[in-house]
This record gives structure tokens, C-alpha cells and sequence, in this order.
């Protein structure tokens, strides 16, 4: 199938998972998702990523996010991988991994790359927003293990664009100033969203400041 772009809806799908049958877009309800791809099960990359990702649980959370995993080996060898996970990362996998051996996930989210590997899915990253549609992706090499940092830095500034009317400047993280969306000119609104002013360097750019989410 065609690569799925930003803004397309994310496929729908139904299969096994290490918590049981996974319906996709009900099992992601109104919350944002974040579905992640993995070449294969006991590799030492996904070891560490599956780890961290149970460590963030929290982070997770209070951002509205559920997170699923993907590869295409079994259930079993699944089961029998969270055991190795839990006991090398310190850890305890709290989310589900998907079971897709007849890479029907895999193929509706294009992860076979056949100049990586003709069987195995490519190191992907999606998020979904409640509306169900892809906000972002991106591919990493089965060598480089993904920043989880920047992955939550991402969805922060994707749901202040969504929820605030704002966009985040190069190398924004939370706390730090934003910029207000240039669609956004209506004087009494800019007030009413933004009481403690703006600072425009110019007509287009416009820093504000906003408190930080509540832990």
C-alpha cells in the first residue's frame, strides 16, 4: 500500500496481543497512541526501548497516551521475550505488544521495507491523535535505539498546537516560550487565550509563555 502521511487516518485493525485482542481504534478510545515497530523480538535495541517505554508509564499517562508495541513474531515468543525484558531492564512491561506474525498490521502501516529486510518491520514510530489520524512518524535504522526524550518533547508540542494554538521554536521543550499560530489574528480571542501578553518580533512571530502541565 501507499506510505501513510501525516494527517491520514491511522488503519484500523484487529489482532492478538500479549493483553489479549487488540481492536485498534477502540482499544485507543479518546486517548492520543502511540504505536511503535520492532525488527524482531530478543534483539538488544527493542530490549532497551520495550524497557524504557514501561519505565515512562507515567509520563505516558498524564500526557493521555497509550502506547502498543509491534512485531511480527508470536504470542509466545512474546511472553517468553517480557520475561528477558523485565528481568535485564529492571523493569515490568505495562503495555501490550502486538502478536503479528501474518504481518496484517505490518503491511497496513507499510513497516516491510524491503531494502532493510524482505521479513522483518523497519524500527517505525506513529502518533495518533484521538481523532484517530497520524501526526507523526518517523523511521529509525534496526541500530539506533529511539529517544523517548524527543518522543515526548514531540507530543507535547503536538497537543499544545492542538489544545493552545500554539507552535514550539527549534529545540523547545516544556517551560520554554512558544510561539502563537499565525492563523490565529482575532484581537479579542489572542487576548482572551493569551492574558499575559506576546511579545511580537514580528507580525508572524509571536513569543508567549504558558505555565507548565501539572505533574
Amino acid at each position: 500500500m501507499a506510505t501513510l502521511r501525516l494527517g491520514d487516518l491511522a488503519p484500523d485493525f484487529e489482532q492478538d496481543s500479549t493483553e489479549g485482542r487488540i481492536h485498534f481504534h477502540q482499544w485507543l478510545g479518546d486517548s492520543w497512541g502511540v504505536l511503535f515497530s520492532h525488527p524482531a523480538d530478543f534483539t538488544p535495541v527493542c530490549t532497551t526501548e520495550l524497557g524504557t517505554t514501561a519505565k515512562l508509564k507515567q509520563e505516558f499517562e498524564r500526557r493521555n497516551v497509550k502506547v502498543i508495541a509491534l512485531s511480527v513474531d508470536s504470542l509466545a515468543s512474546h511472553h517468553r521475550w517480557i520475561a528477558d525484558i523485565n528481568d535485564t531492564q529492571g523493569t515490568e512491561v505495562n503495555f501490550p505488544i502486538l502478536a503479528d506474525a501474518d504481518r496484517k498490521v505490518a503491511e497496513l502501516y507499510d513497516l516491510i521495507h524491503p531494502n532493510a529486510s524482505a521479513t522483518a518491520t523497519v524500527r517505525s514510530v506513529f502518533v495518533i491523535d484521538p481523532a484517530k489520524k497520524i501526526r507523526l512518524t518517523i523511521t529509525y535504522p534496526a541500530s539506533t535505539g529511539r529517544n523517548f526524550d524527543e518522543l515526548l518533547r514531540v507530543i507535547d508540542s503536538l497537543q499544545l498546537t492542538e489544545y493552545q494554538s500554539v507552535a514550539t521554536p527549534a529545540n523547545w521543550k516544556e517551560g520554554d516560550d512558544v510561539v502563537i499560530v499565525p492563523s490565529l489574528q482575532d484581537p479579542e480571542l489572542l487576548r482572551k487565550k493569551f492574558p499575559k501578553g506576546w511579545e511580537a518580533v514580528r507580525p508572524y512571530l509571536r513569543y508567549t509563555s504558558l505555565p507548565k502541565r501539572a505533574e
